[in-house]
């Protein structure tokens, strides 16, 4: 055998090789339902952790890949997963301190949130008035007080008046309109981050997704521990890993004003994600948002 046909022979024995060792790691590869993207917030936002976010620096929910599925799960991509539990399993001491980090510049300096004697009691209830209609947000002290801290700090700041929504997704597997970043590009933040609090600080497994809820409310992120200002809405279910600080619930006037925004759809010329992720065809903005006396 000639050294050119021994040398042809390996190449083809070396991509054959190559090519089943690909087909194994796809047929492994797991689910991340929904996107943050067509669904990571691709990302998380929209992989689930997955994430692949619209550029590096965006808080993101995530996104879906792809896995092999029964039956069921072919026209249900949430099956088998469950519902995230909206009460802790341990209730808080009655305060916490809280701690917030620098995070480079913010895409609008108000400062930051106090961090001493911080209530985990009762609710806070936030209306957003948007160029889509009310949205009523009751906020939850119980089960993330540092985040609900922070969203009202910055809300009395008026950091959120005037802002879009930038990024909306349709699929099955994740419906969420995500709000909080002046800049309106997703990679904006309010210069400061904290840690993740429930549900990441009571589960056994972050990997696996839960179902977040229609009608409840999330940070979203760029990786652990890097909560700012964004969150993101969920007029549908949608299944992510516990990776993003549930912290509070929508209302019904609200959920009203969000099916409007996803019956409206995705903006798909300016879409990065597909057109089932992107600016809402109908931009949201948040004409003001207040904390209700």
């Amino acid at each position: 055998m000639s050294n050119n046909e021994q040398r042809g022979k390996d190449a083809l024995k070396k991509l054959e090789s190559e090519l089943n060792s690909r087909d194994r790691k796809e047929k492994r590869q797991p689910i991340t339902v929904a996107a943050l993207a067509a669904v990571v917030i691709a990302a998380v936002g929209g992989g689930i952790y997955y994430a692949v976010t619209y550029n590096s620096d965006e808080e993101v929910v995530a996104e879906e890949s792809a896995q092999e599925t029964t039956p069921a799960e072919e026209t249900d991509p949430l099956a088998g997963y469950e519902p995230l539990a909206t009460q802790r399993a341990e209730a808080l001491p009655a305060t916490v301190e809280c701690t917030y980090n620098d995070a480079g510049e913010a895409a609008r300096d108000v400062g930051m949130p106090g961090t001493e004697n911080i209530s985990t009691e009762g609710t806070v209830t936030v209306n957003l008035d948007t160029t889509a209609g009310p949205i009523g947000m009751e906020l939850d002290r119980t089960v993330a007080p540092c985040t609900v801290n922070a969203i009202e700090y910055l809300v009395d700041q008026e950091y959120f008046n005037d802002t879009v929504c930038h990024r909306l997704t349709t699929g099955e597997g994740l419906k969420v309109l995500q709000c909080g970043d002046p800049s309106g590009t997703g990679s904006g933040g309010p210069g400061f981050e904290f840690a993740n609090e429930y549900p990441t600080d009571e589960a056994e497994d972050t990997n696996t997704p839960v179902i977040y809820e229609r009608g409840t409310i999330a940070m979203a992120n760029a990786g652990p521990d890097t909560n700012g200002s964004q969150f993101f809405l969920n007029y549908g279910d949608g299944g992510l890993p516990p990776q993003y600080t549930y912290f509070g619930k929508i209302d019904d006037e609200g959920l009203s004003t969000l099916d409007s925004v996803a019956e409206a759809g995705v903006n798909a010329a300016e879409s990065q994600m597909g057109p089932q992720d992107g600016p809402p065809a109908e931009e949201v903005r948040i004409t003001s948002a207040t904390v209700a006396s």
